[in-house]
């Protein structure tokens, strides 16, 4: 934070001294303004990374001084004693984060961030009940505590690729270039493979994937069409041929929907035929325009 400060100010001192010598009037208001903005986006910033670093250190390390004065036995005692209270206040942590996850409103980033905290937690007690340092009463409660994370790491990480995924698939509905739709639809598809490796068998996770695909898919084709209607407006049926072909290589992809991959196809045949005969239509005309000026 020291360094973040000393960089808003010099950023502050920076943007008033060129505006003071660009004759602005109150120079001091947007340089405040950029100062004032760059500290939030830092506290913003840190207060994420210290509440996982809070959960962490919970896992790690505990949440009580040990005692200054006793002997290294006691010490090694308490503990081991101890893990199990640190992973209890771990798991309530992250209850109570999922609740704040789950409430109406919530974001897809706040399920990523349970998500992470879950697999941290799942992390540490695998090693600590490698380490044989706790009891049965102790190894059963975190074996319990277990069942209930991965319960949570699943539905967090899940309801994030689903949350995250849509707004990007809405996103790309609205980009108007083509190359902006299909690089942010794959963004979301990217999203959805993250998921995809952690859970290979869940079918919400591949019905997504097949849809962003089947989107990708169509913008490809909706875009070759596009070309293909405006060759032949010009009456470049040639190119317009090869585009409609450059088309259905898209619509031919397995990630689209037999009835839809039939219905495109069939149009676009229908239209590279009305070509085909636009195109024998002129190579007739021109033959006999040169026949007629040969026997002239």
């Amino acid at each position: 934070m020291i360094a973040v400060i000393v960089i808003a100010t010099g950023l502050g001192l920076i943007l008033w001294w060129m505006l003071a010598n660009g004759g602005d009037e109150a120079p001091w208001l947007p340089a405040g303004l950029a100062v004032s903005v760059v500290l939030l986006v830092a506290l913003s910033a840190r207060e994420v990374v210290m509440r996982r670093a809070w959960t962490r250190y919970l896992l790690e390390h505990g949440i009580q001084e040990k005692a200054k004065s006793g002997s290294s036995h006691t010490g090694r005692s308490q503990k081991k004693s101890f893990s199990s209270s640190l992973h209890s206040a771990a798991l309530r942590t992250i209850q109570k984060q999922s609740s704040d996850a789950d409430a109406p409103g919530s974001t897809p980033e706040a399920h990523f961030e349970v998500a992470h905290l879950c697999h941290d937690y799942l992390a540490s007690t695998e090693e600590a009940m490698r380490s044989g340092s706790l009891g049965s009463e102790k190894g059963i409660a975190i074996r319990a505590g277990q069942e209930r994370v991965r319960s949570l790491h699943k539905h967090h990480l899940l309801t994030w690729a689903r949350g995250h995924s849509r707004e990007l698939t809405r996103e790309a509905q609205q980009r108007a270039r083509t190359f902006d739709k299909i690089e942010t639809a794959n963004r979301a598809l990217e999203c959805i493979h993250s998921a995809l490796r952690v859970y290979p068998d869940e079918p919400e996770l591949h019905d997504s994937k097949a849809a962003i695909g089947e989107f990708i898919a169509s913008v490809k084709v909706a875009h070759w069409v596009e070309l293909a209607e405006r060759s032949a407006f010009k009456g470049h049926y040639r190119r317009a041929i090869d585009r409609y072909r450059d088309a259905l290589f898209y619509l031919n992809q397995e990630v689209v929907k037999a009835d839809v991959r039939a219905a495109g196809s069939a149009r676009i045949e229908g239209e590279i035929a009305k070509l085909r005969a636009a195109l024998q239509s002129n190579n007739a005309k021109d033959k006999m325009s040169v026949d007629g000026q040969i026997v002239d």
